[in-house]
């Protein structure tokens, strides 16, 4: 089979490959129709982590089962399918209290496993045309429809950056009536904003210096703010205070001129605002330290990692940040980060597009064939025109 083979920072290649086999009773052989290129692999491709060549990238997949394990008792061959990201058992004690991101069992070098990614495990991943499932009656999401309908494009996001961007609401206790601020406009991002609208949000600020990827995030309703314009937490303040509408002793507006949940969409590989063609890792947590209000929540849903090889100072080569902590302490700022246990929103995310209720596809920008993969990631890494990347199978 044809799939996409990481070989360095910066180089990937479409390569013949063997195709995947039943290996283990509870496996499944899926052939994929529709997968995706993530934000996260951009990490890799761009060489700040330390992936080894050789690796089939990809952790987005959907497809239609194929061929199933003895052991395999709900899935069946012919289901059309989608997976979570991550690898998981489904019984350990970590999976039944509902952290399948953090499973025990599937990655012998730590907590946590997922397809096509560096440090996740032995399991090649989905840019491909067939991809081997374990543990497929709990990985396997039934879906309704035919493969290539008018919710295919809908559909894969469910394996990743749909429930990722649900979980940033969670962990930012996104709720009705709250003000929320996201840095990063990239999928994540714009899908963090939609997920915040669909909570009922009352305002939602986006971060981004890309125009292209601002203009979506004022199409579904949110706040687009350009960083390279100024200081993006004096220009929502500002904008806050627009539509300030107590004034009162007991109720001191300039003290809560921020806002109430944050969003951490971008990760380690954020942009110096005052250097956009730079890296500075801790810039989006610094601003989001001075942004979100006393008591409020931040959701650092953008990815951190233990090694950067391409860092800028040796603490920073260890994953070891400055920010300011201080600050978030005495504020009463609760944080949560990590990735996000797909499972446990797909199925209610897949109904909601299924009714018509979610459509999370207008991310989407670029629609390529296998063969085209390589330039798709050089046009992605741009950070820029291209908003999301699917690839057809």
């Amino acid at each position: 089979m044809k799939a996409v083979v990481y070989e360095g920072p910066r180089s990937i290649n479409v390569k013949e490959v063997p195709d995947p086999k039943i290996e283990k009773p509870n496996d499944a052989i899926v052939r994929l129709t529709t997968s995706a290129i993530c934000g996260s692999d951009l990490h890799m491709y761009d060489g700040h982590t330390p992936a080894k060549g050789g690796m089939i990238l990809g952790h987005e997949p959907m497809g239609v089962v194929e061929e199933v394990g003895e052991g395999v008792n709900i899935i069946k061959e012919g289901d059309r399918v989608v997976m979570p990201f991550n690898v998981a058992c489904g019984t350990c004690l970590n999976c039944l209290k509902g952290y399948s991101s953090a499973c025990l069992t599937m990655n012998p070098a730590s907590a946590g496993a997922a397809y096509g990614y560096v440090e996740m495990g032995p399991y090649p991943g989905c840019q491909a045309e067939q991809m081997r499932v374990p543990q497929a009656d709990w990985a396997c999401l039934q879906l309704p429809g035919k493969p290539g309908d008018d919710k295919e494009d809908d559909y894969v996001l469910l394996a990743d950056i749909f429930p990722t961007a649900y979980h940033a609401t969670e962990l930012a206790n996104v709720s009705a009536g709250k003000t929320v601020g996201i840095f990063g406009a990239g999928p994540v991002g714009l899908l963090s904003a939609y997920c915040s609208i669909l909570r009922g949000a009352s305002e939602v600020y986006v971060v981004d210096k890309s125009e292209k990827r601002l203009e979506l995030a004022k199409s579904i309703g949110a706040i687009p703010i350009n960083f390279t314009e100024g200081d993006p937490v004096k220009q929502i303040m500002e904008l806050r205070q627009e539509t300030a509408v107590v004034n009162e002793s007991l109720h001191p507006e300039e003290k809560l001129m921020g806002v109430e949940c944050g969003i951490d969409a971008v990760g380690y590989q954020a942009y110096d605002r005052q250097d956009p063609a730079q890296f500075n890792p801790n810039q989006v947590l610094s601003d989001l330290a001075r942004l979100i209000n006393p008591a409020g929540h931040l959701g650092v849903i953008g990815v951190y990692v233990k090694e950067d090889p391409k860092a800028r100072n040796e603490l920073e080569k260890n994953g070891i940040l400055a920010i300011p902590f201080g600050m978030m302490w005495m504020k009463g700022i609760s944080i949560g980060t990590g990735q996000a246990p797909a499972k446990n929103y797909q199925a209610y995310l897949r109904d909601m597009i299924t009714n018509g209720k979610a459509k999370p596809s207008f991310i989407i920008s670029d629609r390529v064939p296998i063969s085209e993969v390589p330039q798709a990631y050089k046009e992605f890494d741009k950070r820029d025109d291209v908003t999301k990347a699917v690839i057809k199978l």
